[in-house]
């Protein structure tokens, strides 16, 4: 029995777009439910401003057809207009009207409503805008697919205040603990009314209650990284140039990697790439020191890749690291810690390295042995980009689509009435 999806994401992440293909170069595609559709063929998208015009041409789907795709615009539009205008009360607080989560909420219900008439098969749905759909298919004996590309939201809340009286002086860049319990109840119910739960890397299964590991499907498709760019061989520099590319919170371990960097900085060059949260002082004074670019489209941040020589990505706690994968195609190694999805992709020693969470000198040791050893960072480029030409997103698409033909079956009961309370 062939099964269709119908498809919602509010924004249309990197990702999302690859199961959006994926469903559609297997005939499993029934519909797909966002917020924007843009054309960037249309005569105004010549005269719009410059960021305003990279942030629509991001939400536009050439890889389906336009009678596929459904809309529920106004308000993701008035999220955008209020940024531009400086009105951050108006989008930042979770309860805010036009917050990203009430965007995410607004098209859960109209993706609800379409759900209810019928004609669908089974959904394909993301945190913070499963709800509703879950409900709705459940009263329908629908299946219900839920994919999570982060750790369990009471996991990652716990390590992060732990890290916030850890470091307090990065406390402020810390922001997991402002989900409401309305929210996080939220992501727990739609958990629960998963029937099976895609995640990108075994780690994230680890930060999920036991009660949803040993009560649900949960399967593993990795990510994929984009198309391998051959590395001319330029001449050696006498420093190891490295690379970061992420929010700078501590989230993301960044004061390990800034205390790591001050015990080999006669051997490094550094570039900084992403937007500030927060205020610290140690962050004010790295970023005085080193070269940092706040925001770069993600065609140059792959060309900036392609001048450095590693990549540091010392995280706590990370959904799935496609940054990871983007280095591994320009031939950076990367030196990272078992919880980004990390380990999906690298062979420690070979790709890249491994690290202990919270460990500078562990960065700063194998920062060291890259510098001093440059046949041994050449031979890990190498091997860098082979392991990308393994890891391709046609790889991904063709793995999710045999995983959602081979498990999607019909509910046999459906729960409709003790769903909606």
């Amino acid at each position: 029995m062939s099964f269709r999806f119908l498809l919602s994401h509010a924004m249309g992440n990197a990702n999302v777009r690859e199961a959006l293909t994926a469903l559609h170069e297997h005939d499993l595609l029934a519909e797909y439910w966002t917020t924007i559709r843009w054309n960037p063929e249309s005569a105004v998208n010549a005269i719009l401003p410059g960021r305003v015009r990279a942030e629509l041409n991001r939400r536009s789907y050439p890889q389906v057809p336009r009678h596929l795709v459904h809309t529920q615009s106004w308000r993701e539009v008035a999220r955008l207009l209020a940024l531009r205008a400086g009105g951050g009360q108006w989008t930042r607080r979770n309860e805010s009207f036009l917050s990203v989560a009430s965007v995410c909420y607004a098209l859960d219900r109209a993706a609800a409503k379409r759900i209810e008439r019928g004609g669908i098969d089974a959904v394909y749905a993301y945190e913070d805008g499963a709800l509703e759909t879950f409900r709705a298919a459940r009263c329908q004996g629908i299946n219900t697919v839920y994919e999570l590309p982060t750790a369990h939201w009471k996991y990652k809340r716990e390590l992060l205040m732990e890290e916030a009286e850890l470091c307090p002086g990065w406390a402020d860049t810390i922001t997991c603990g402002e989900d409401s319990e309305e929210k996080t109840d939220r992501k727990d119910a739609e958990l629960e009314l998963a029937d099976l739960i895609l995640v990108p890397c075994h780690y994230l299964i680890e930060t999920l209650p036991e009660s949803i590991r040993h009560g649900t499907r949960i399967q593993v498709c990795p990510y994929g990284a984009p198309p391998v760019a051959i590395r001319a061989r330029a001449a050696r520099h006498s420093k190891l140039r490295v690379l970061f590319v992420g929010a700078l919170t501590q989230g993301k371990g960044l004061a390990y990697l800034l205390r790591a960097l001050h015990q080999v900085d006669s051997v490094v060059e550094v570039t900084l790439i992403g937007s500030r949260v927060g205020t610290c002082a140690e962050l004010d004074e790295a970023l005085a020191r080193y070269r940092y670019i706040p925001t770069l489209p993600h065609s140059q941040v792959l060309a900036e890749m392609e001048k450095h020589d590693v990549l540091v990505f010392p995280s706590l706690t990370e959904g799935y690291g496609l940054v990871i994968l983007e280095a591994l195609s320009r031939g950076l190694p990367v030196i990272t810690t078992r919880n980004t999805g990390g380990p999906e992709v690298i062979r420690d020693g070979c790709e890249g390295y491994f690290v202990p969470v919270r460990s500078a000198d562990a960065i700063a040791e194998k920062l060291e042995r890259l510098a001093g050893d440059r046949d041994l960072l050449e031979a890990m480029s190498e091997a860098a980009l082979e392991r990308a030409q393994e890891c391709t997103w046609q790889k991904y698409r063709e793995l999710l689509a045999s995983i959602l033909e081979q498990v999607m079956k019909p509910v046999e009961d459906s729960s409709c009435a003790q769903d909606q309370h």
